[in-house]
């Protein structure tokens, strides 16, 4: 989708400007005089420039990247500049870049911001796989094919190069090293990531799916990126992560402490957006067909017993304490009821949130009430065994009382987490 070359200014000269940048970089090729008539074919993976002011970069690093694909890459491809209200020549530098190159393509949106550039072109790209990469081609091209293979074949759905795997070769500075290594902690401690690297300018995703993640991502800035992931991420699909090489490009003119702010403002959004349930994540799920593979044994099972544990545990020592505590004043029974009741409505929630991830409002009572029908049959089980101990020996002591509430507590929680599964699951 190019836009028209006279609307833009200085067009006139961008032909001059062109041949003065093929005398400066080793990477420019011959210009044709004129371009044949191109048909149109299946692409089957768009690589899309984001660039703003950068007339100077994008000649030499669009043929570049045009020569690799030629040379290297087996699939019909094309390379869409994305230009986001650049000011200076950048957009006609582009329109000449695209009559230049087959298989280049221009957009403009008028708004600035990365996030805006892509979200515009991966919805418009009728390509299999939709990618990126920054302009100035800092990550190795050879790390390409590995980054989009598993997208191609379907094994993956999200691809993201690594700067800061084990096996990365990475040249830049010890203040940008600090920074990116504390922003992916931050991620990971905040909003539970477990991708390896957020911001890399060299990530691809089937566009099936970017189509269905992208009405979700808020940001149009940088965030734009790690929002993407958290969402793919919690949706329950696979993210391939490639090692790659890359040399940090001196010239870079990206705002380090602003854009480390608005990340952190953008990890508090997400977070509170997560926890909210403003974020569909269920409905993606379902949506994108993270379904269990074995019925009955859904994805992260593990990991929802063990949080069940730790829940389960808080909640005995919590229930022994309101015992011991209402026991004096109301008698095993009444304070058995009271404890149970109260750590049960405590316990239904916990479980809501923490084990199964279930966020906001909707569905809130009717999971309490199905958490009620639970605590009456863990009400039964505690309050019968009570019951058959005082008919053995009415005089026995609360020690006692107690020893065989928890282990008919433990017998409950069993039962209580495949019922609360099934709830929350419904």
């Amino acid at each position: 989708m190019s836009i028209p070359a006279s609307s833009q200014p200085g067009r006139s000269g961008v032909a001059a400007y062109l041949a003065t940048l093929d005398t400066m970089t080793d990477l420019a090729a011959p210009r044709t005089a004129e371009v044949a008539a191109r048909p149109t074919r299946r692409c089957v993976l768009d690589i899309v420039i984001p660039v703003h002011n950068e007339e100077r970069d994008l000649p030499g690093s669009v043929r570049r990247l045009h020569r690799y694909l030629v040379a290297e890459v087996p699939y019909p491809s094309r390379i869409t500049i994305a230009d986001n209200a650049s000011t200076d020549n950048t957009l006609a530098v582009a329109e000449a870049l695209a009559e230049e190159l087959s298989d280049v393509e221009v957009i403009h949106v008028d708004e600035k911001g990365r996030g805006g550039a892509l979200y515009t072109a991966w919805m418009a790209s009728e390509a299999d796989v939709v990618a990126y990469m920054d302009v100035d081609l800092s990550t190795d091209l050879s790390a390409l094919m590995p980054l989009v293979a598993p997208l191609i074949s379907g094994h993956s759905d999200v691809a993201i190069g690594s700067r800061l795997a084990a096996s990365s070769r990475v040249v830049r500075g010890p203040k940008r090293e600090f920074v990116s290594r504390s922003y992916n902690l931050i991620l990971r401690g905040v909003l539970g990531a477990r991708f390896s690297d957020a911001q890399c300018g060299f990530k691809a995703v089937r566009a099936d799916v970017a189509r269905q993640l992208l009405p979700h991502v808020a940001d149009t800035g940088w965030f734009f990126d790690t929002e993407l992931l958290v969402i793919a991420e919690r949706a329950g699909l696979r993210i391939h992560e490639v090692p790659v090489d890359w040399v940090d490009d001196p010239d870079s003119r990206v705002d380090i402490v602003r854009t480390a702010i608005n990340d952190l403002k953008g990890c508090w959004r997400v977070g509170r957006a997560l926890a909210s349930g403003a974020l569909p994540v269920r409905e993606l799920q379902r949506s994108l067909g993270r379904e269990p593979l074995v019925p009955g044994v859904p994805r992260g099972m593990v990991g929802q017993m063990v949080r069940f544990g730790i829940v389960g545990v808080a909640s005995t020592v919590a229930f022994a304490l309101l015992y011991l505590l209402l026991h004096p004043a109301m008698g095993a029974q009444a304070a058995n009821l009271s404890a149970l009741l109260l750590t049960a409505i405590a316990n239904t929630a916990a479980n809501r949130a923490f084990t199964f991830g279930i966020r906001g409002r909707t569905g809130v009572a009717r999971h309490q009430l199905n958490g009620l029908l639970v605590f009456a049959f863990c009400l039964a089980i505690t309050s019968g065994s009570l019951f058959v101990l005082h008919r053995f020996d009415p005089t026995v002591g609360k020690g006692a009382e107690l020893s065989v509430l928890v282990v008919a507590n433990l017998v409950a929680t069993l039962v209580r987490f495949v019922a609360l599964r099934r709830v929350f699951s419904a």
